[in-house]
Parts: structure tokens; sequence; C-alpha cells
């Protein structure tokens, strides 16, 4: 019996749990062809989850075991499928494909001046210190006194704990030794993180919030006006215990006061930004009104602005788009045109539900994908057309395309590894795109 082949495009949490859950799943015997862009795997995992959180980035410990230990589960990296491959041909060689291919654009603040130098996504700044070959190590040069996060769930929180570790904290990250020196070399002393709502509605987790707490080199100032709340707010907090919990946090804060520290970080709630100001093309100030009542605004001077308000899908070559919710429409999981079910092609992930859930919510996602899958594969009388392993390999190569597949990966990883053992760390990323591919084929690491 020849066994089933299914593609999945993206390394990530959806895309690795996909390829887990169907050698898992499957009755009938499997191949799974997991494809990435990029030169490394675990997507936003690796490249997404904030470096000083070690636990949550301990999960590729376990989607590594999918690559390392289950027969017929391939990891191809370095492919840009709708480039290197198109989706038909993917068609052609699989008997399924999975598109788990994230929400890799950011949202907008739709205001005057966010074209300004020095302003941001959050997600170019994540990038830029989390090492992604696609980031350019000179993006962001840390000069300035202030800096406004706008948004306030964890991304914002990691943006803005980052510009307030010290120097010894961020070496006992992943984060590329020159981005640490950037780092060292900081100038900026005080964040402020604006939330349009009130505290009641803060995104971003209680743990995450109280880890700023624990950060020694800076003050956490909330405001106690800020803490008055209307009754919208109160009936929040009376109906969420999470909320609740973050408020007494905010209270605790407000009751340490300020310690004197090296530097701060500032909460404001109830502010909206309407406009950014600079001088020679560059950012300088901020303008912001209360979101209550827009004729209460304020004016703060800064030299860097990232906006963490939300990411979105971006739009596949030869699949359907909704650009209202920037997502791929479907029927459960099945990939649907509007006229009906594009036929073995199925999604998983951000980009079937939008950027929401944490890590783990994937799983329960991409086990929504995977039966629908077995389901429509299993049918009596369906015939399989899918070609072999070796005709994809034959195909990239006959294209120049450079696969890195899980050997090479392994190779990449224990440069990493090296490169930290010799600053006394436990890993350093490469970041660079074609020196990963260089240590990939086995020419070593520049001198550096």
């Amino acid at each position: 019996m020849a066994a089933l082949r299914v593609a999945v495009i993206g390394s990530g949490p959806s895309g690795s749990y996909s390829a887990q859950l169907l050698t898992e799943e499957s009755e009938a015997p499997i191949e799974v062809d997991v494809f990435e862009r990029l030169p490394a795997p675990f997507g936003l995992v690796r490249y997404g989850v904030a470096p000083d959180h070690p636990r949550i980035k301990s999960i590729t410990t376990s989607f590594a075991e999918v690559f390392e230990e289950t027969p017929g589960v391939r990891f191809l990296g370095n492919v840009l499928v709708g480039k290197d491959i198109t989706l038909d041909e993917m068609r052609a060689h699989y008997d399924a494909v999975v598109f788990a291919t994230g929400a890799p654009l950011d949202r907008s603040l739709g205001i005057p001046g966010e074209d300004l130098e020095g302003v941001h996504a959050v997600r170019e700044f994540v990038s830029w210190y989390g090492g992604h070959p696609d980031s350019d190590p000179q993006s962001f040069a840390l000069t300035g006194q202030r800096a406004v996060v706008i948004g306030v769930g964890n991304v914002a929180l990691d943006a803005a704990r980052m510009l307030m570790l010290s120097v010894e904290e961020l070496r006992a990250t992943d984060v590329p030794e020159h981005i640490v020196n950037a780092f060292a070399a900081s100038s900026f002393r005080e964040v402020v993180i604006v939330g349009r709502r009130g505290p009641a509605f803060a995104k971003f987790t209680n743990k995450e919030f109280l880890e700023f707490l624990e950060v020694e080199s800076c003050d956490v100032i909330v405001d106690p006006a800020d803490l008055e709340l209307s009754a919208e707010e109160q009936a929040h907090l009376d109906s969420d215990p999470a909320a609740k919990r973050l408020f007494s946090s905010f209270k605790k804060a407000v009751d340490r006061g300020v310690l004197g520290r090296d530097r701060r970080v500032r909460f404001v709630f109830d502010r909206s930004p309407v406009e950014l100001l600079g001088e020679n093309g560059a950012v300088t100030a901020i303008r912001l009104t209360q979101t209550t009542d827009p004729a209460v605004t304020e004016t703060l001077e800064t030299q860097l602005v990232l906006r963490s308000v939300g990411y979105r899908g971006k739009a596949l070559v030869g699949l359907p788009f909704n650009e209202t919710t920037h997502t791929v429409p479907h029927v459960e999981s099945r990939v649907h045109d509007g006229d009906g079910v594009v036929d073995g092609v199925y999604i998983a992930g951000w980009i079937k539900r939008g950027p929401t859930g944490v890590v783990g919510t994937n799983r329960r996602c991409a086990l929504d994908t995977v039966t629908s899958l077995l389901e429509d594969v299993s049918a009596p009388g369906r015939v399989s057309t899918a070609s072999t392993a070796a005709d994809v390999d034959d195909l990239l190569e006959s294209r120049g395309v450079h696969v890195v597949d899980w050997a090479a990966w392994k190779t990449i990883d224990a440069a990493e590894v090296a490169a930290g053992e010799s600053v006394g760390r436990e890993r350093v990323k490469l970041h660079d795109r074609d020196e990963m591919l260089r240590v990939a084929r086995g020419n070593g690491m520049d001198a550096r």
C-alpha cells in the first residue's frame, strides 16, 4: 500500500503540530514533508517568543522529536512555496497540502507620521532582537531617551522589557551577540506603554506584568489616577477573574512606588495616539488624546515608537483570501474559494483563525485540520496521485534551491551552540541567512 503523502507549509507551532498529529492519527502509512521558507525551523517559537522566556521556547524540544524520531517526516527548509515550488505543483506531488503560514504582517495605527524614521511595528523589533534572518542587523540604533510602545498585549511587554534588561540578563538568552552589544550601548532610560482603554482591559497576562516588577534595573510606574474605574471597567473586573488579578497587581505597583532605579517603564491607560511628530524625517514626539475625552491631549517626546496593535495574515498565491479578517476562508479547515471546497488544500493556525491564542492553542487547531484531512483522504474510492519524495527533491534541485534538511539544520544548531560557548553563553543565534546557509553546507562560520 502506497503511503499517503502530505505537505505542510510552515514549521511553526501549527505546522509542527500538524505534522505530529498526522503521523499519530493516520491509520494508513503516511509521509509528511514540512516546508519552511527560513533555514531554521519552529517559526514563531524561535523568532517570536521573548528570549528570556526559555520555558515557552522549550516546546521546540518536542517539535524536534517529530523530525528526529518519526519515520516519514522530513524538514525542507529554505524553500519558498509559491516561488521555488508552486501550489499546483504541490497538489500534483502530494495527496494533501496544509498551509500553516501564520500572520506575518502587522496592523497600522492609521495616523499621520507613521512613515517617520524611528516608528516601527513591534514585529520588526522582535525580529531584530530575535535574530530573524530577514531582519537587517542594523535596523535599530538604540539612541534616545524615551521609547513609546502602543499596545497592551504580551508582545508589547516583551519589547518594553527587552529595552530594560541588563546586559547580564541578555547574555543569559540566545540573542545574537551584536544585538546584545547594541542593547548594551542603548541610551534609553524610559519606556512608556500606552493602552487605548482602561487598565481593566489590558491584554497582557498577570504573569507578564509580575515579571516586569522583578526586573531589577527599572522602576515600574502606574498612575493611581488611571486605576479609578468606570462602571464598565468595574463590571468587566467582576466578570473576569484574570483581569481582576492583573488589576490587583497594578495596585501593588502603585503601592511599591518609585524606587529610584536607573531606568523606568511607565504605564498609561485611556490614551489614543493621534499623530506622530518629527523633524528631518525622524520621529521626535507622539501626540495622545484621552480616549474617553478627546479634548484632553498630551505630547510625549520620543525617539522610538513601537506599534503593537496586532498581526494580520498575508494573501497566499493561488489561495482565496478574506481582506477583512486577513485569513484564508475555510469550511472545517478545508480551503473554500466561494464556489466550493478546494480539493486537497487545508489550513491551520493563525492563517485560519487569526492571531489569537497561545502556543498550545495551535495543537487543538491543528487537530481539527488533521481530522478533516484524514477523513477526506480515506473516503471510499479516492485514488492517490502523489509522486515520491525523490521527485520533489529532483524538482527543487533542478531549480537550484539549496534545501536545508534536518541534518543541515542540526549543523546550524551546533554552530549556534559553539558560538555561545565561545563567549560563555548557552547559545548565540546566527542572524545572517547567507551565513546560515554556508554553515548548512558545511563551509563553517566566518571569523568573528
